[in-house]
Order: C-alpha cells, then sequence, then structure tokens
C-alpha cells in the first residue's frame, strides 16, 4: 500500500504528502477519444496535414488517419480550428526548486538549500509538476538539486496516480569531485553540500555514487563536471556511463568547456548540459559522437535574477546566447530542449520563462520546426522514449496538446495552448467550446 512506501521513506515528513494526496487527488482512467484535428503538426517531419483524426485507447494512440470511424461510445473531441501536436519536453528541469530574486550580492542558492526541508521541496515539486502539464508539457528531465531524493517522491506521486505531472525521469544527487558545486565553503561548515551532491574522486567511488542513486530512485546519472577546483577525467566519465548504461539509465553531464568538456564527450556522456564556452573543436566532437547539446540559454534578465552578477551587461549576454545556439546548429550537433528554468516570480509563471527560452532559439534563427522538434522527438529520444512518446503515432501515448496558432510559423504559439491530455486522459480544456 502506499502509506508503507511513504513510511519507508522520510518517515512523518512523507505521511504529509501521503494525506495531501489523500485529500486532493481525483482519480480518473484513461478515456477512449476521438480527437478531430483541424491541423496536425508531426515535428518529426515538419508538417501539417488538415482535417485528420486521432483515435486514443486505452491510454495509447490507436490510430491516425482521415475519415477515421467514431467508435460506438467513444467521445468526440473537436479540435478542428486547432493546431494539435505532441506534447512539450523539457530536459533541463529543477522541479523541486523555486527561487526568489538574486540580491545585488548574489544568488539565494545556499540559503534556499539551508531553509528548506525535503518534504517542502517534494510539495514545491508537485506543485511545479502539475503546472507545467497544464502548460503543455508532458515530459521532464530532472537534474538534481533535490534534497534527499525529493525528487524520487515527486515522480512516484506522479507515477502511482496521486498527482497530476509529466512523464519524468529523475537524477538524484549530482555526483561530482570532492565539494559539490561550493568551491571555497569554510572548513567550519563541513560538507554541507551532501544534502544534494555525492563527492566521488576515484573510479570506485564514481561507480559507488551511481549505484547509491540507483538505489534512492534515480532514473538518471547527473554529473558535475567543472564547477569545482578538480575536474573528472575521460576514465572516470567512463566509470560512470558504463555504470549507469549498465543499469539501463542515461548520463547528463554539467560542463561548461575546457579540457573537462573534452573529457566528457570522449567518456560517452549522452547529454552535455550548458556548454557554454565549446568551442568549434567541442562542437564537432560532439556531433561525430552523438553526443546531445542541452543548451539552457536564458534570458539576461533572467540569469540576473539567479545568479546575481553575470559578468557583462544584458546585450554581451543576450548575443553570446544567440551565437551559442546559431553555432551549435550550424555544426549540425544533435540538440534537445532544456532551460534550467526555477525563477519564483509573481508575474511569470515557470512555463512562461520556459518559453522564453524556444523564442531565444527563434531570436537566434533557429526555424520553428527545428525548436518543436527539439521540444518533442529529440527530449523524448534523449530520455529514452523515443518509441513510445514525442509524436502522434500509432501505439503512442496519447500525449497530445491544442493551440489556437501554428508552431511552426512562430514558436511563440505555444503559450496559447488550451488543450492537453496526457495518457490518454484529458488533464486540461480551456477552450471556449469546451465541455463544462
Amino acid at each position: 500500500m502506499p502509506i508503507r512506501l511513504a513510511e519507508k521513506r522520510s518517515g512523518t515528513a512523507f505521511l504529509v504528502v501521503f494525506w495531501v494526496v489523500a485529500e486532493l487527488v481525483a482519480s480518473c482512467g484513461a478515456q477512449d477519444a476521438l480527437i478531430q484535428a483541424g491541423h496536425l503538426v508531426d515535428p518529426a517531419s515538419n508538417t501539417v496535414v488538415a482535417h485528420h483524426s486521432i483515435l486514443v485507447h486505452a491510454g495509447k494512440i490507436a490510430a491516425v488517419g482521415e475519415n477515421l470511424k467514431v467508435p460506438e461510445g467513444v467521445e468526440v473531441i473537436d479540435l478542428s480550428d486547432a493546431w494539435v501536436l505532441p506534447g512539450l519536453g523539457d530536459a533541463h528541469q529543477h522541479i523541486t526548486m523555486d527561487f526568489p530574486p538574486a540580491s545585488p550580492k548574489g544568488s539565494t542558492w545556499e540559503a534556499l538549500r539551508l531553509n528548506q526541508s525535503t518534504a517542502e521541496r517534494t510539495l514545491r515539486g508537485l506543485r511545479n509538476a502539475a503546472a507545467l502539464l497544464a502548460a503543455g508539457f508532458t515530459m521532464i528531465r530532472d537534474v538534481g538539486n533535490a534534497a534527499e531524493y525529493a525528487d524520487t517522491e515527486v515522480r512516484r506521486a506522479i507515477e502511482g496516480g496521486w498527482f497530476k505531472g509529466p512523464t519524468m525521469l529523475n537524477a538524484g544527487k549530482i555526483i561530482t569531485p570532492f565539494g559539490g558545486q561550493d568551491p571555497g565553503a569554510a572548513p567550519e561548515r563541513g560538507t554541507w553540500w551532501h544534502d544534494e551532491y555525492i563527492d566521488a574522486d576515484s573510479v570506485e567511488q564514481i561507480r559507488a555514487a551511481v549505484r547509491r542513486n540507483i538505489y534512492y530512485g534515480a532514473t538518471v546519472i547527473k554529473l558535475a563536471a567543472d564547477s569545482n577546483v578538480y575536474h573528472f577525467t575521460e576514465e572516470q566519465v567512463r566509470a560512470a556511463v558504463d555504470e549507469a548504461h549498465r543499469a539501463g539509465l542515461t548520463v547528463a553531464v554539467h560542463v561548461y568547456g575546457g579540457e573537462a568538456a573534452r573529457n566528457v564527450i570522449l567518456g560517452g556522456v549522452d547529454s552535455v548540459e550548458h556548454g557554454y564556452d565549446f568551442t568549434d573543436e567541442l562542437l564537432d566532437l560532439m556531433k561525430q559522437k552523438g553526443t546531445y547539446l542541452v543548451a539552457t540559454e536564458m534570458p539576461a534578465q533572467n540569469a540576473m535574477m539567479l545568479f546575481g552578477d553575470i559578468g557583462m551587461d544584458a546585450k554581451t549576454f543576450r548575443e553570446r546566447s544567440l551565437q551559442r545556439l546559431q553555432r551549435a546548429y550550424r555544426h549540425g550537433v544533435k540538440m534537445a530542449f532544456g532551460t534550467d528554468a526555477t525563477l519564483d516570480l509573481a508575474d511569470s509563471t515557470r512555463a512562461n520563462q520556459i518559453l522564453q527560452q524556444a523564442e531565444i532559439w527563434q531570436e537566434a534563427g533557429l526555424p520553428p520546426a527545428f525548436i518543436l522538434k527539439c521540444m518533442t522527438v529529440n527530449v523524448a529520444d534523449l530520455m529514452g522514449l523515443g518509441k513510445s512518446r514525442g509524436e502522434i503515432r500509432t501505439r503512442f501515448a496519447a500525449d497530445i496538446i491544442a493551440t489556437t496558432a501554428n508552431p511552426l510559423e512562430n514558436i511563440a504559439a505555444l503559450r496559447k495552448v488550451n488543450f492537453v491530455m496526457k495518457d490518454g486522459k484529458v488533464v486540461r480544456d480551456s477552450r471556449a467550446t469546451a465541455p463544462h
């Protein structure tokens, strides 16, 4: 029973989560439906077909085509005036983190980690997951910074049907050389970063750290390669990759550039996160190895609210972001959309911040069709879901959204999502013609 799982985890804190779930979640199964799509968008092929229907049965897509007959007893969902497409994905989320804007002196990251319990972070994660799903994000990859495995609890709550949320991978604790991502901590503070990081300074320690994360529920492995005075060697990276791949998990690595980035790519990781200082040589190496880039380019204003001083003016920051995206695109690097969007703002939701970043890709000159593919097909592929999600295809999960404008003309159309189906369940229908 779920209560036993809650007791097994973090004791009283997770009993609170269980009872919140019992009060808030109404169970409802996947529904059989025939969706009449006015414009059916296929990000994989960059095509739109008119007046097609999608038959949904038992949470999956049973058929796609013209003039499909309505089976007896099946609900008809009329999206004939909408653009219908697969659910979106974000491959770089920190779902349990809500950052207040930084002070001029710098980030509030340390205060957040010191003041928020794992139970609070779990509840925040559940709230954020539900909000992202309602905005059309049906897949997310959470890449750590989740206290004592709060991300595992969020994923399990979603998978158990207790709360609504996207299909999710979670990284657990980030594996780093000694010191986490907190270089220069005073000795009196001890190893305070162990709430979110595992120190690993040898091949054996790295393998053990991967196994520990898997034991506590991680479904993707995250390393940080150059946020400290020590950098992982190629041999150390390969040890993490071998251990993770043996268990069927992929490996994501936070790295900005330099020799650490070269070690990461040659070590066989599945994705590089950020890559802000990548040279043309590193981009070519990524293409050669088939490594995904998750670029996380954000508006300068958001970066300043996250980190305080960003070392340059907003115009320079913006120009560098655009140039990085353009270079990666020109080099033909595989790219999956991911954002690092974590700000807790009164006037902008997390989903709005994510879509702001999609618009930066468009501002850089990347075609909307390419961006949409990176947000759907490529995220699914990177998450190991390429044979079951990310496209509207027969036998794929019925993760379907609709918007009132064409995202292949302007990616900003994704701000107008008004219908969301996840695994055959309608989780949002705010169309003017929706039944109430």
